[in-house]
């Protein structure tokens, strides 16, 4: 016996799993022979796992902001004096 939820059946494990899943639904919708009930809950189901997927990619960026100020908490800055975007600086050379 299994104590899973329907949530449970869409949680995902990692953002690349919930992208997956996300374009299934999507393809499920575009083909439209799902009733209307089936199509509700699946669009639910979509909407959960975009949201997952948008939490993930914040906490990246999040991750990335972080990498890329120095130890003084600035922005750090090429030598023109512009902000550095890419690629990231992993402070070896500092």
């Amino acid at each position: 016996m299994t104590s899973e939820t329907p949530d449970d059946a869409v949680r995902p494990k990692d953002f690349e799993e919930a992208l997956a899943s996300l374009e299934t639904i999507v393809k499920e919708l575009e083909q439209g022979e799902l009733s209307l009930e089936s199509s509700l809950q699946r669009y639910e189901q979509g909407v959960r796992l975009a949201r997952f997927c948008a939490s993930k990619l914040e906490e990246a960026e999040k991750r990335i902001e972080i990498l890329q100020v120095n130890e003084k908490g600035e922005p750090k800055r090429d030598a023109t004096g512009a902000l550095r975007k890419a690629p990231i600086d992993l402070g070896e050379n500092e």
